[in-house]
């Protein structure tokens, strides 16, 4: 896409599909809102934007790593419009929305891409690791059935060693017969995205704690990251939809019913929904380089076939 028309109707069509799924689930949406006080919705809206907040900071870093640092209103633009594209069903809109609309600001598509990639791998590399220390603590019967989670929490975080990372980025650039990166990402940039990224995760425990109408902050901690992965790798599902809501209600069922629990589904989804809609009009406030002029930020990345990365933290 070299024009802002392409781009301007990616953001259109996601928003359509958005108002499609609001529109569909509205009757569950209302029904589970109207149950909930207005400060806990508002504490839920704000603690929910906090941790997509800290996610966008973790992508951030990754870009600066693959040689592309932004200032964070462009990040901003760039990652929740972008974003948006998780409502288009298909599991390749928000990586593409993302990668072209960082192109005005003189990223390259495989910076950006190969930042988004390892961006949605810490987020259920930490994700696994956020359920599987959290959950066992809830209960001796959570224990009993997730003590395997608890064991491959290490190994999880192991993977994001970025010498691993820059192995997996590598494989998925020979099978699209694209040339392998130059470097290994940087040690200090893979442990900040990873920092914010699990900061995230205590955001959205929150947010989901806010919501129950009983249970620990652990328990909802864990659940909802448990659920998040789960709706991340149904990649039919826009945005998770329903895979995400059952794996949710799955994890609940210690403390609360199942009706009491789909509630609770039904007010996150409506409440993270509203989340990436204020996110994204708040980037929408950030002004593009004028004319798409791909010289806007220096290009630590000068062209999509040589990807120099950080050679040292």
């Amino acid at each position: 896409m070299t024009s802002r028309w392409p781009r301007l109707l990616f953001v259109l069509v996601a928003l359509g599909f958005c108002a499609y799924g609001v529109t569909t689930q509205w009757d569950g949406f209302a029904d589970a809102l109207s149950r909930l006080s207005l400060p806990l919705l508002g504490g839920a809206l704000l603690a929910g934007m906090a941790g997509l907040g800290c996610w966008m900071l973790g992508w951030r870093s990754l870009l600066a790593g693959f040689g592309a640092p932004l200032p964070v209103p462009a990040t901003t633009r760039i990652m929740f419009l972008g974003q948006l594209g998780k409502y288009v069903p298909g599991s390749v809109w928000a990586l593409l929305g993302q990668v072209e609309l960082a192109r005005p600001y003189g990223v390259a598509r495989v910076a950006s891409g190969s930042a988004t990639l390892l961006a949605m791998a810490t987020t259920v590399a930490t994700g696994c690791v956020t359920a599987a220390l959290a959950l066992p603590l809830t209960s001796q019967d959570a224990a009993r059935d997730y003590w395997w989670a608890l064991a491959l929490a290490p190994v999880m975080l192991a993977c994001l060693h970025p010498r691993i990372v820059t192995w997996a980025l590598n494989l998925v650039l020979r099978l699209v017969r694209r040339p392998p990166l130059d470097g290994t990402m940087g040690l200090a940039r893979m442990g900040v995205a990873v920092l914010w990224t699990l900061l995230g995760w205590v955001f959205f425990g929150l947010h989901t704690w806010l919501l129950l109408p009983s249970g620990s902050p652990v328990l909802a901690c864990g659940a909802y990251a448990l659920a998040y992965v789960v709706g991340f790798l149904v990649i039919f599902a826009p945005g998770g939809l329903g895979a995400r809501e059952a794996a949710l209600v799955l994890a609940l069922s210690p403390v609360l019913s199942s009706a009491e629990a789909l509630l609770v589904a039904l007010a996150s989804r409506a409440v993270l929904t509203v989340a990436d809609l204020l996110w994204a009009g708040i980037g929408n406030l950030s002004k593009p380089p004028p004319g798409g002029n791909e010289t806007h930020v220096e290009r630590l990345v000068p062209d999509d076939d040589h990807h120099p990365l950080e050679e040292s933290p």
